[in-house]
């Protein structure tokens, strides 16, 4: 496995609601707390994020955006994503030529259920109703990467594609989810 091999891809046997739920662990964690020591169940602990977002790379940006990965490093990402107890998604587009390559490497990378349309008005409902309908959820970090430019996806088209995952930002925001998407072109 790569380092960029989801995390949460060893929580998930299959289907991509499977992989939102989070299971209620019973192991106890040690908390200093004075001279005591207190206990705390890491189903108390998911309660709120491991660390506040200003401790992470991701401080300073918005909890729901769709921007250019710009100086952001992948694997940073991942780990802020983890230590901020979010899901972590990862997309790589480098051998798509087409809307319909993307859709299949978004539907594979992302585990999208087999029944996924492979249409954007599709892309956008697993990006939210499944999702929703699994419970409360942590928040989301995603990364598109290398997106083509080619003929075939041209500026139009990708402005449709990225206009997907801006509509769902907007969603979890109502939701008050963190959902940030970072992009990268080819």
């Amino acid at each position: 496995m790569s380092l960029l091999d989801l995390d949460w891809d060893r929580q998930s046997s299959s289907a991509w609601g499977n992989f939102l739920s989070h299971p209620a662990s019973t192991t106890a964690l040690q908390r200093p707390h004075g001279p005591q020591h207190t206990t705390e169940s890491t189903t108390e602990m998911e309660k709120r994020p491991l660390r506040p977002d200003n401790d992470t790379p991701l401080r300073g940006v918005r909890s729901n955006i769709v921007q250019s990965i710009r100086a952001f490093h992948i694997p940073d990402l991942q780990q802020a994503a983890g230590t901020l107890g979010q899901h972590f998604l990862y997309a790589n587009l480098a051998h798509a030529q087409n809307k319909q390559d993307i859709l299949e490497l978004i539907s594979t990378q992302f585990h999208f259920p087999a029944h996924f349309g492979k249409n954007f008005d599709a892309l956008y409902d697993c990006l939210t109703d499944p999702l929703h309908k699994a419970g409360p959820q942590p928040g989301f970090v995603l990364v598109l990467d290398q997106i083509p430019t080619t003929g075939k996806f041209d500026k139009e088209v990708r402005e449709q594609f990225l206009d997907c995952f801006r509509d769902a930002a907007e969603y979890w925001a109502e939701r008050k989810i963190a959902f940030r998407c970072f992009y990268s072109f080819l």
